[in-house]
């Protein structure tokens, strides 16, 4: 009888953890106000819903802006210093333009108008608009909505919402999902409704927006209880998917069958920074129109969407120039980058992968 020896692996041996919570060390928790430190306004008691980091002064550094339910929201402005100031008031997106405190769910932060300052879409309670901020470039926003073609939908309860660019025109448009949080408002003979359309924003492309949702499909008529929103290629042909979470429903998986345009898509790759390239910030520019993207962790409301950051191209058949702004300062720029196509570029290298 021959003996058998068998090799056990051993299971790998988990690396040290140690997470910390640094928020007050880096001023997330209390503003001190007029110069005064023994006045403070808790940050904590606000109620924080959506988020979304992005570097809304372009310095370099990802700031943070929280959409808040019936308190003021926030924008933490980064001091390079590893601390935030809380900003939003002195910048104008705590509160509407009429002064008024609103029910802020979701948040999504891109450059909708092509002058290279990202710009927030907030979604709010029902019987209220959502909020357009656009991005002044002085470290300030004003609130657009009614001028920008978005006050005219107030019946709806909103929760994910992205720009998206539906068309691959080079213009990012706005998806918002929607339901209300009582299934008891069916009975109630309101106007509100549990499960809601959503909302599509086409952007024409001189700060306005048309609201083309009515003849946009089944996929954004159909009523169901939405909140969670991510988009992606997820067929790499150049339209983009939208995938809604819906509460007491399957999820939907939209895919856009409409007319688009050309289109590129760039998965880039950190070094020594993150492998997924979170924070880096991409300026493609075909002709006189500039188009600003940044890798981000999180957004729309409890969601992720593709690290890989779509660019519609119009009838452009090439991007005439890529720059790269890697989170360490790094910059990276190509030129002629032919259209429809997916490209991988990784940092200090180039194109590695189409």
């Amino acid at each position: 009888m021959l003996a058998t020896s068998l090799a056990v692996a051993q299971p790998p041996t988990p690396p040290k953890v140690n997470f910390v919570d640094i928020a007050e060390r880096a001023g997330l928790t209390a503003k001190t106000e007029d110069g005064d430190d023994k006045t403070k306004r808790y940050i904590i008691e606000t109620t924080g819903s959506g988020a979304a980091a992005f570097d809304f002064d372009n310095d370099g550094l990802p700031d943070i802006y929280v959409a808040c339910d019936s308190t003021p929201s926030l924008l933490f402005h980064d001091n390079h210093n590893g601390t935030f100031t809380e900003t939003a008031a002195e910048a104008g997106v705590a509160f509407n333009d009429g002064g008024r405190e609103q029910a802020g769910m979701g948040a999504d932060a891109v450059d909708y108008d092509g002058d290279g300052w990202p710009d927030i879409i907030k979604t709010n309670f029902s019987d209220d608009t959502a909020a357009l901020y656009r991005n002044n470039g002085d470290g300030t926003f004003c609130d657009v909505t009614p001028a920008a073609g978005l006050g005219k939908n107030s019946q709806f309860l909103g929760w994910g919402t992205l720009f998206v660019d539906i068309d691959n025109d080079g213009w990012p448009d706005i998806f918002m999902a929607n339901g209300h949080v009582y299934p008891e408002v069916d009975s109630k003979g309101l106007s509100n409704t549990f499960r809601e359309r959503k909302i599509l924003y086409w952007n024409e492309h001189k700060g306005r927006f048309r609201d083309i949702s009515l003849d946009s499909g089944p996929g954004i008529t159909t009523p169901f209880n939405s909140h969670g929103v991510a988009a992606a290629d997820f067929d790499n042909d150049g339209s983009v998917e939208i995938l809604v979470n819906n509460s007491h429903d399957h999820p939907s998986l939209l895919r856009n069958l409409g007319d688009h345009g050309n289109w590129i898509l760039l998965k880039l790759e950190g070094t020594k920074s993150s492998r997924n390239a979170i924070g880096a910030k991409v300026t493609v520019r075909v002709g006189d129109h500039r188009q600003t993207r940044e890798v981000r962790s999180g957004g729309g409301y409890i969601s992720q969407s593709d690290f890989r950051l779509h660019f519609g191209l119009g009838n452009a058949t090439k991007a005439d120039a890529v720059e790269i702004r890697w989170p360490s300062g790094l910059v990276q720029r190509l030129e002629n980058l032919a259209g429809n196509q997916v490209v991988k570029i990784r940092k200090d290298v180039g194109i590695t992968e189409k």
